[in-house]
């Protein structure tokens, strides 16, 4: 039993950690430049699940993961649409959500902008036509953009978000 634990000792017992995206490093530096060139701050990101299949929530909870840690590029997710300067829409717009999202958009301070993620977002996706289901976020507030895909990479949502501050 000795001869285990002291075998535990010498070597590590984790693995190293993966080595780092460099494109996402730096698509993710120049979102941060642009945003305090634009409003003076980071962007704050307000993200709202509008009846999805929470494909794309779970790329964007990778972008705030150890992994990709956003916040150390300024970039940070706000639990209040009152303090958002980005709505991050996901999923085709269900009835149940219409109003939540009318109010969440009311409620989120100008300038704002709304970008509605991944094909459900775009245009109901393989939901649309369903019974349940309003149309695309563009159905229900005005959409800036359109970040497309089944879900979107953690890549593309930054992409996204970088042409979105850029006259």
């Amino acid at each position: 039993m000795l001869k285990f634990l002291l075998q535990g000792l010498r070597a590590p017992l984790t693995e190293p950690p993966p080595a780092l995206d460099a494109e996402l490093a730096a698509l993710a530096a120049a979102l941060d430049r642009t945003a305090r060139k634009r409003l003076g701050r980071g962007l704050a990101i307000r993200q709202v699940d509008a009846g999805s299949c929470n494909g794309c929530e779970l790329e964007i909870h990778a972008l705030n993961n150890a992994f990709h840690d956003l916040e150390r590029f300024g970039l940070r997710f706000v639990a209040s649409p009152r303090h958002a300067d980005v709505l991050l829409v996901t999923g085709p717009v269900t009835k149940n959500m219409r109003e939540a999202l009318e109010r969440t958009w009311n409620a989120t301070p100008d300038p704002k902008w709304v970008v509605a993620v991944g094909d459900c977002g775009a245009d109901g996706g393989v939901f649309a036509g369903s019974y349940a289901v309003v149309g695309g976020v563009s159905a229900v507030v005005p959409v800036d953009l359109v970040i497309r895909g089944c879900p979107p990479s953690p890549t593309q949502l930054l992409r996204g978000l970088l042409s979105l501050l850029t006259p």
